[in-house]
């Protein structure tokens, strides 16, 4: 099932397996293609969700989360999970928690095959020095979503 809305972000589009939520995409940067319009209560509430964290009224989600992915993007997604919101992490730390302090590229790849950007909070990972890497939401909404939780200015 998979449901589209427009939000701050654009239109967001939250897929289902009827329990869980198994992706989610931002307008323009998905190749989901099942049919909009199909809803059940993990979608209504992922969307319910999503717009109060973007209103700056939730700070952790509660919906369960089932993405698929090799063994060691699981391992990464798992490690985003824990980055606390407000907060950011970097690829070379994530790298390091993951067991392979070499494995910096592998982590980005990762972070850049996330299929539930946001609920698995691939955007508060960040370039070494600071600075704002690629995000498969757009780099506008990366930092969009950190102003929202108060990691950057």
């Amino acid at each position: 099932m998979i449901l589209k809305k427009q939000t701050k972000l654009g239109v967001v589009a939250i897929e289902s397996d009827g329990v869980c939520i198994t992706r989610l995409s931002i307008e323009g940067e998905s190749d989901l293609q099942s049919p909009e319009g199909e809803t059940c209560p993990a979608i209504d509430r992922a969307f319910e969700e999503l717009e109060l964290y973007l209103d700056g009224k939730l700070k952790e989600f509660t919906v369960l989360l089932k993405p698929e992915g090799t063994a060691f993007m699981k391992k990464v997604w798992s490690r985003l999970l824990k980055i606390p919101y407000g907060k950011t992490a970097t690829y070379k730390e994530i790298a390091i928690d993951c067991g392979n302090s070499k494995a910096v590229r592998a982590v980005g790849l990762a972070n850049n095959k996330n299929p539930i950007p946001i609920f698995i909070p691939c955007h508060r990972v960040i370039g070494s020095g600071g600075r704002i890497a690629g995000y498969s939401g757009g780099a506008k909404n990366k930092i969009l979503l950190l102003k929202i939780e108060g990691a950057i200015r």
